[in-house]
């Protein structure tokens, strides 16, 4: 078994000799892991959180890095802090800087990077996260959702392997709210391993790998989304309320829809569940299924889009990530879904409605191996088109030969 990149052995803490936040705490963080720690306010997620990257101190217990118990000297702390990084739930607590470039500067500043190298971090810092062009803009002035972006790219520069976030969507509006959610998972499909801490079991439940129960100092469940959230008793208990989709397929289980081998993530789920109770397989109209486009936002422009919106009869536009989005807006372009984009486009080509996805970096891929596994697990041939190459369960050709049929 690979060894965790962190780890809490019996973890215990108060603040001031008051209440106890934390009662011999333990879990460990794969490495890749996408985790979520969910509960009430007063629940213990912060203080947790803020123990991985030694900025609060065990009373009892440690936390190990690497298989490593957490060092507290001045230097020990500076080098986990580098390989931890943490965003704070207000961004405003975080940037201290007079312009955005000078504040994701500030870390590698600290680390002795200098002239090219220190341009280089900072540059690729702000196009990870969306915000070229706002090197010289005061923070103050930034919306909310702008805060938290350099807040993360002032994380970023000093190239963390885990990153760590305090209640990421907090007081950002729904848009916002996906804009960072869509940056974390492009974040984690880099290989980075990611915490966030969160009370919106909507949110923990679509996004982590592995989600943690917390109530009043103790980790009262953790393990796959649906197994944390099917136990209603502990989700009450941890003062919260079950997923919408989790409550769904109960009812739908009790109305007498077959059982599925693993709790449904998402719409898309579900609509396969209820196909393949009704007619043994997935439904698709008599069009057979549309076609999915990929086109990664930083190599297309405008004019490429509407020509191919127009020639592939394109139903439906997807944005992922803030880039893609900032770009269609730009080109005056509304796209239909920003949120759940590859299932939303699934659902539409089950229906033989063909549909384009606009991203960036290696997400291209990403909506590849999603409609891949999907063809897979429901034996469809739902194609997908990249750039200028498909894929179709392993077997690829340029646009041109999927409109042909003909392989090179």
């Amino acid at each position: 078994m690979m060894e965790p990149v962190l780890q809490a052995d019996q973890v215990s803490f108060r603040y001031g000799g008051g209440e106890t936040a934390l009662r011999d705490v333990s879990f460990c963080v794969p490495r890749k892991a996408k985790i979520a720690l969910v509960g009430a306010n007063g629940a213990g997620k912060s203080t947790l959180l803020l123990m991985l990257n030694g900025m609060l101190r065990p009373e009892t217990g440690e936390i190990r890095y690497h298989g490593k118990p957490l060092e507290y000297s001045r230097s020990s702390l500076r080098e986990i802090r580098r390989r931890v990084g943490f965003v704070f739930q207000d961004a405003d607590r975080q940037i201290i800087a007079p312009t955005v470039w000078q504040d994701v500067a500030f870390g590698p500043v600290n680390l002795g990077y200098r002239d090219e190298k220190l341009s280089s971090l900072v540059t690729t810092a702000l196009h990870q996260v969306g915000l070229e062009g706002f090197e010289r803009r005061p923070p103050h002035l930034l919306s909310g959702g702008e805060k938290k972006r350099v807040a993360i790219a002032g994380i970023l520069a000093m190239d963390p392997e885990v990153l760590i976030l305090d209640e990421p969507t907090s007081t950002l509006d729904p848009a916002g709210s996906e804009d960072i959610m869509d940056l974390l998972e492009e974040l984690h499909h880099q290989g980075r391993t990611i915490i966030i801490s969160t009370h919106d079991v909507e949110l923990a439940h679509s996004w982590a790998d592995t989600v943690i129960l917390m109530e009043k100092g103790r980790i009262i469940a953790s393990g796959s989304p649906g197994d944390a959230f099917s136990d209603r008793e502990l989700v009450r208990r941890a003062r919260l309320r079950t997923p919408v989709i989790v409550e769904l397929y109960t009812e739908l289980i009790r109305r007498g829809i077959r059982e599925c081998p693993q709790m449904p993530r998402s719409v898309l789920d579900i609509i396969r569940i209820i196909e393949c109770d009704r007619h043994g397989g997935m439904q698709i109209t008599t069009h057979g299924c549309g076609t999915i486009t990929v086109l990664d936002i930083a190599r297309a422009d405008q004019d490429e889009v509407l020509q191919l919106i127009e020639e592939q009869q394109v139903r439906t536009i997807g944005a992922m990530g803030s880039r893609a989005k900032i770009c269609l807006r730009q080109w005056g372009i509304i796209p239909d879904y920003t949120y759940a984009v590859i299932d939303k486009c699934i659902l539409h080509a089950m229906n033989g409605r063909s549909s384009l996805i606009l991203t960036s970096g290696g997400m291209v891929l990403r909506v590849a191996e999603r409609v891949r596994e999907f063809n897979r697990e429901n034996d469809r041939s739902i194609r997908v088109i990249t750039g200028n190459r498909s894929d179709t369960g392993g077997i690829s050709h340029s646009p041109r030969e999927e409109e042909t049929g003909e392989a090179g």
